[in-house]
């Protein structure tokens, strides 16, 4: 990983391969949680400026957080106030950046969910390393994105490098949900408010054993007003097709929701 020292003169390359991305994301995203937010964006940003300036910047100047202001309002697409990966891939060029190839073509939140659920068999909410390249394949041809093997291979590894942080050779939904647009990302969404408790999800079924459409309907309506998430009709629509494409046959089980909703703790 680059140390820094050396990060200076890697923000000011025309083009970053996509390990030198990796470096630069790792360096910054100082606690690994996927995001570069609070005094990890306030360095990112002071770095970022003395490579396109040539010059030191002072962070307490009023100009300076005026021009990380602007920054953030063209960069920060879901006005969190962090840059996530998505976000890193629109700001720095890199080389062949896969990553933008990525949430430009892999189409919906529902077809990444088809195609996590193919390779996660054991609904476990994780896929193999091994398993890693079928999915990314499957993605990809399902935008017209077709690469030949040893350039799969390389996005294979560049993503478990990303994400696989404890060295187990295995990746979770959530993780990888993190290469999805930021607007459609209802994962993402979810995973910004309070655990979900799995009580809280049973309330809402029949005593079948499962959760259908309409039951899944009444929830993510509840879960939404209850945290305040400003979601319209269009987008709940959205959410319930993209959950349900991790269903079997139209009906979510308890495994298939805690990997939706109940995030890690609850596993």
């Amino acid at each position: 990983m680059a140390t820094e020292a050396e990060q200076l003169p890697l923000l000011q390359l025309a083009e970053l391969t996509a390990a030198q991305f990796i470096d630069i994301w790792k360096h910054f995203d100082t606690d690994g949680n996927g995001y570069i937010e609070g005094k990890e964006l306030e360095n990112f940003f002071t770095q970022l400026e003395s490579a396109r300036r040539g010059a030191g910047v002072d962070p307490s100047h009023a100009s300076f957080k005026e021009k990380m202001r602007e920054f953030m309002a063209n960069f920060d697409k879901n006005s969190d106030g962090r840059i996530e990966m998505s976000e890193l891939a629109q700001i720095l060029p890199t080389e062949e950046n896969f990553l933008l190839c990525f949430r430009e073509f892999v189409g919906s939140s529902a077809e990444f969910m088809n195609a996590w659920r193919k390779y996660d068999t054991d609904r476990s909410g994780y896929i193999e390393s091994n398993e890693l390249k079928g999915f990314l394949s499957d993605l990809l041809k399902k935008a017209n994105r077709i690469y030949d093997d040893k350039r799969l291979t390389e996005y294979t590894q560049t993503i478990l490098r990303m994400f696989d942080l404890n060295g187990d050779g295995k990746l979770g939904l959530s993780e990888m949900a993190r290469l999805l647009p930021v607007q459609e990302n209802f994962l993402l969404k979810f995973q910004k408010r309070p655990p979900i408790s799995l009580t809280c999800v049973l309330v809402y079924q029949d005593g079948n054993g499962y959760i259908d459409e309409q039951e899944l309907d009444a929830l993510l309506k509840d879960l939404c007003d209850k945290n305040k998430m400003d979601v319209d009709a269009t987008g709940l629509v959205d959410y319930k097709k993209s959950i349900m494409a991790l269903s079997d046959g139209g009906k979510l089980y308890r495994t298939e929701m805690e990997i939706v909703l109940c995030r890690d703790s609850m596993l």
